[in-house]
């Protein structure tokens, strides 16, 4: 186990910051959960680093013009329209 358990204290402590009330046998179920958790962050700071230098790669591509629908187009599957415009429903 860690170096420094968790203990019901700092488990009610953390309840009552997320402001939820917890059961006695609640706060002794988070109790060892918390603990195992902690060691799976001491386990992953055993892991060794890897030292490379990221490759950095341009995945942007060219911007390219093209020709746009004109309005007629646009609003061929429009429900209403209204003076060459979309019409939605009135927000109010």
């Amino acid at each position: 186990m860690s170096e420094t358990p968790v203990d019901a204290e700092e488990v009610e402590h953390v309840a009552e910051l997320a402001r939820v009330d917890l059961a006695d046998d609640e706060v002794d179920a988070f109790t060892t959960q918390f603990a195992e958790i902690l060691e799976y962050f001491e386990a992953l700071d055993e892991v060794p680093e890897v030292e490379s230098e990221a490759d950095l790669v341009n995945v942007m591509r060219p911007d390219e013009v093209t020709d746009g629908l004109d309005q007629a187009e646009a609003l061929q599957n429009a429900e209403e329209t209204e003076d060459g415009f979309f019409k939605g429903p009135r927000v109010s």
